[in-house]
């Protein structure tokens, strides 16, 4: 029995491609792009780890966000599992935002 051998550069782009279609309920701009997603982890069993902040600790999606987020990249094929970390350290500001981001919200 060959076992399928996973592009694991192709699953973060998917992984990054879904974390793209969440967004901060307060700002029209994916968590991707505002610099919510601090880093991305999967290991030889596709066990995925996210390490995220949000836009400031009393966040009202401070529950149902990371959730979201761990629903989604779940279902991704070939993704085994997937679990998020929230951290404020560092905490989060606006130059943690793409150019891209910025732009959208008129900051350049």
């Amino acid at each position: 029995m060959e076992e399928t051998i996973i592009d694991t550069a192709e699953l973060g782009e998917s992984i990054v491609k879904i974390l793209k279609t969440i967004y901060d309920p307060e700002i029209p701009v994916d968590i991707y792009e505002l610099g919510l997603i601090y880093d991305v982890m999967v290991n030889t069993d596709y066990e995925v780890k996210i390490l995220m902040t949000l836009t400031s600790p009393n966040c009202p999606v401070a529950e149902s966000l990371p959730r979201e987020v761990e629903e989604k990249v779940k279902s991704i094929t070939n993704v085994k599992d997937a679990e998020v970390e929230i951290t404020f350290d560092p905490p989060w500001s606006k130059d943690l935002m793409s150019e891209e981001a910025k732009l959208e919200l008129g900051m350049l």
